[in-house]
Order: C-alpha cells, then sequence, then structure tokens
C-alpha cells in the first residue's frame, strides 16, 4: 500500500472517530456543572483542557497498543483475511450505529451501558480538580469504545504499512484529528459561548451526525475492501 493511501484511511478513520458524541456529551456537562457551581472561567478553562489531554492521551496509547500488536503478529504486511476483518467491523458498526446509536428519547442520550453512563455522569458532577478531569477524558474515550474500535483497527493497520519513521506521525495524526470535534467544542466553550445554543446545535442536528458517522463507516470498509483486497488480488494476477 502506497504511503498516500495509508494515510488516507488514516485521516478518515479519524475523522470518523471524531464524529461520536460521548466525549463531547460528557465535556458539555462537565462544563455546565462547573458553569452552575459559580467557579470562574479560569476554572473552567482548566478543567476542560485536562479532559481534552485526558482524550488525547488514551486515544494516543489505544493506538499505539494496536499498532504494535499489529506489527509483533503480522510485521508491516498484515494478511488479508485481516484487512477483511476490519471490513467487516466497519460494517458492522455502521449498522450498530444507524440502528441504535442515540436511544429513542428527547435529547442526545446515547446507546451505551447504563451502569457506563451512570458512572460517567456521578464523576462528572464530583470532578472539580484538574487530574478528575483528565481522568473523566480518558473514561469518555473508554466508555466508547465498542463503536471507536472499528475507525481505530483500521487506522491502526494502515498505520503498519507506513515506514517505519512515518508510523509515529500517523499514530500523532490520527490522534488530532479524531480530537477535532472535541476540540471545537473546548473552544467555543473557552470562549463563552452559550452551553444551551451548542446542546441546542447538537440536539437538532444529532441524526444527520448519526447519518454521517454510519456512512463514513461504510465508505472506509468499501474504500479499504476496493484498494487493499481487490486491488491486491488483481494486482497478484
Amino acid at each position: 500500500m502506497s504511503i498516500a493511501a495509508s494515510l488516507a484511511i488514516i485521516i478518515l478513520a479519524a475523522l470518523i472517530h471524531s464524529s461520536f458524541q460521548l466525549s463531547l456529551s460528557v465535556l458539555t456537562i462537565l462544563s455546565g456543572h462547573t458553569i452552575g457551581s459559580k467557579n470562574t472561567q479560569k476554572k473552567l478553562f482548566s478543567l476542560t483542557t485536562n479532559f481534552l489531554f485526558g482524550a488525547g492521551i488514551i486515544t494516543l496509547l489505544l493506538m499505539s497498543v494496536i499498532v504494535l500488536i499489529l506489527i509483533n503478529l503480522f510485521g508491516s504486511n498484515s494478511p488479508q483475511v485481516i484487512w477483511a476483518g476490519g471490513c467487516g467491523l466497519l460494517f458492522g458498526v455502521a449498522i450498530s450505529v444507524w440502528l441504535f446509536y442515540y436511544r429513542r428519547q428527547k435529547g442526545t442520550a446515547l446507546w451505551i451501558p447504563r451502569g457506563v453512563a451512570k458512572y460517567l455522569m456521578v464523576r462528572t458532577k464530583a470532578t472539580k480538580m484538574k487530574s478528575e478531569a483528565f481522568g473523566l477524558g480518558m473514561m469518555s474515550v473508554m466508555g466508547e469504545i465498542l463503536f471507536i474500535i472499528a475507525p481505530l483497527f483500521v487506522g491502526s493497520l494502515a498505520i503498519t504499512q507506513l515506514p517505519a519513521p512515518w508510523q509515529i506521525l500517523g499514530i500523532i495524526v490520527y490522534a488530532e484529528i479524531s480530537l477535532s470535534s472535541l476540540s471545537i467544542i473546548w473552544f467555543l466553550i473557552g470562549r463563552g459561548k452559550s452551553l444551551s445554543k451548542i446542546q441546542r446545535w447538537r440536539e437538532n442536528n444529532k441524526y444527520f451526525l448519526q447519518f454521517v458517522a454510519g456512512a463514513g463507516l461504510i465508505v472506509l470498509s468499501l474504500f479499504v475492501y476496493v484498494y487493499e483486497i481487490l486491488g491486491t488480488t488483481v494486482g497478484g494476477l
């Protein structure tokens, strides 16, 4: 696989990752609770910044671990059956996103285990220190692992195809792009943008975002299948 094709897969996978909403929901709840507790703007900025760092660090760690496992198992050329499995995973998660991602109720409640949702809600309301916000950011990413594992896995497969000096860059690029939507909300909150307006926009556009996430997974699955599986097979003939 060429460097350009690998980077295209990494970027598209990261963009899909960024469209998932759990970390955004937790960040807005954390911000609302901090504002409601009469904390200063400086305190709000500190907590939300550490939340963002926590989400970024766990994304880097997850990607690094998956890449390391793949390289140890298959080297720089994963077999086609692994790529096919990645395509199937993308397709399966896409259908799940379209069918189940948002709960059938008002607001932006997500389909995640209720125990996880309750735990995140309790921890969010109890967060008052930077270290707690950092850990909360990490937990918000892990709470959505059933959905983000597909782009993480396929993005990691693409990273293993890169030359060694490019692999670290690929991991960093994925992490930064995957945080793009969260970074935008963090920036808006830091600038004093109304949380109610942000939440209203998310609620009004939730089904569009749900469709885009699922469609992105399908597109990525088809791209990987055509380029990596069919392309390699035809090229081998």
